[in-house]
């Protein structure tokens, strides 16, 4: 499926997925990389090496669940987008889950977006928590977005209803 719709099954998400015990702990990253493309910026930017050593660079990256500590930095170095950070442990009812996104103008805190799964269809309006900037040599921020814990596996992008005014 992944091929043609660009939407990975149920059963690819499944397997790069940690467990509700490691879901529970903390925050935590999970890597939607399901093809392999000459691509290491997530590996090289581990400082924890919970990205498991990539013998050739068109490797899927695998993450050591128990080593990540959910810090976001292999989200904001990931070119394909493909890693977001998940902290299960946020409320008893809610995650965070912090997207990585390279659109202007950026959400604010406090500010209100519409949820988008990966297929872009709409799951409810979220609360953005924090807005992490990527700094002046990368422009991928992450986005701190909190989601009722049966979502936090389909929040895979944000859209933003204010109108802004260009001119």
């Amino acid at each position: 499926m992944l091929v043609k719709t660009g939407i990975p099954t149920e059963e690819q998400v499944r397997q790069v997925s940690p467990s509700q015990e490691r879901l529970a702990a903390g925050p935590v990253a999970v890597i939607e990389c399901f093809q392999e493309i000459p691509c290491n910026p997530c590996w090289e930017a581990c400082a924890k090496g919970a990205i498991l050593g990539m013998d050739d660079m068109n490797n899927i990256p695998k993450l050591n669940f128990d080593k990540c500590n959910g810090c976001g930095t292999c989200a904001m170095k990931c070119p394909g987008l493909a890693i977001f950070i998940i902290d299960s442990s946020y409320s008893p009812t809610e995650a965070v889950v912090r997207l990585p996104y390279e659109f202007y103008p950026l959400p604010e805190a406090d500010e209100e977006v519409i949820g988008l799964n990966r297929a872009g269809e709409k799951l409810g309006k979220f609360k953005v928590i924090k807005v992490q900037k990527g700094g002046i040599h990368n422009k991928t921020a992450l986005i701190w977005v909190a989601v009722p814990n049966q979502l936090a596996f389909e929040l895979r992008n944000i859209q933003i209803e204010r109108v802004v005014n260009v001119g």
